[in-house]
């Protein structure tokens, strides 16, 4: 999913740059003090690992890639704004560093996988919480890995490198990760679901329990 330089307008990008900056801001004042002793652990295990599941990735039709992204598993262990500001960090480091995603159009991988994808995914696994952990996780990786998908072919339609196919892209993108995005949602649930059982002190409610307890 990470868009490479050259296929969304200047124009799109710095929208979208902006856009990221501004939610991101916000999640920061949220987050506040939430990173205790007993979430900062947590929160670098989780960067590590999305970070290295993001670099196994395929290309697909439409001119970016499908992979692993984690934004919803994040979301999960790490509540919303802290998970998009690991997801924000992991994105921009393998911009930089690696070359992963484009420069110019970092704001706008930023949106789709640390904001997007974050946000939609914890939104389905609260909603889903109640009628079974195991199948919320598993929906909210499907449908947040979606969701980010679709607005990276919003942006991608509405540029001029791909002539303005805008049903075209949302086509290929929406379809393409509705379908790889059961991968992402069976991830999801598979990791959360063992690390509930493994280390049952990981689970979200009780980090909150540690860091309210401390």
């Amino acid at each position: 999913m990470h868009i490479p330089d050259g296929y969304v307008d200047l124009s799109i990008a710095v929208f979208c740059a902006v856009l990221s900056v501004a939610v991101l801001s916000v999640a920061a004042r949220r987050v506040g003090g939430e990173v205790s002793d007993a979430r900062a652990p947590l929160l670098g295990v989780v960067a590590a690992g999305v970070f290295a599941a993001q670099m196994l990735n395929w290309p697909i039709p439409g001119g970016t890639s499908a992979h692993f992204v984690g934004g919803a598993f994040a979301a999960i262990l790490l509540g919303p704004h802290l998970g998009a500001l690991c997801l924000a960090t992991v994105v921009t480091i393998q911009a930089l560093v690696f070359g992963d995603g484009g420069l110019v159009v970092l704001g706008a991988n930023v949106f789709n996988m640390a904001i997007v994808e974050v946000y939609v995914g914890y939104a389905v696994y609260r909603l889903l919480a109640p009628y079974g952990e195991f199948r919320a996780a598993f929906a909210a990786g499907w449908l947040g890995i979606t969701a980010g998908a679709l607005t990276a072919a919003v942006q991608l339609g509405l540029s001029s490198a791909f002539e303005y196919q805008l049903l075209t892209t949302v086509a290929i993108m929406g379809v393409g990760h509705l379908v790889l995005g059961l991968v992402e949602g069976a991830i999801t649930a598979v990791v959360y679901r063992y690390l509930a059982r493994a280390r049952p002190d990981l689970r979200p409610d009780a980090v909150s329990e540690v860091a309210a307890d401390a």
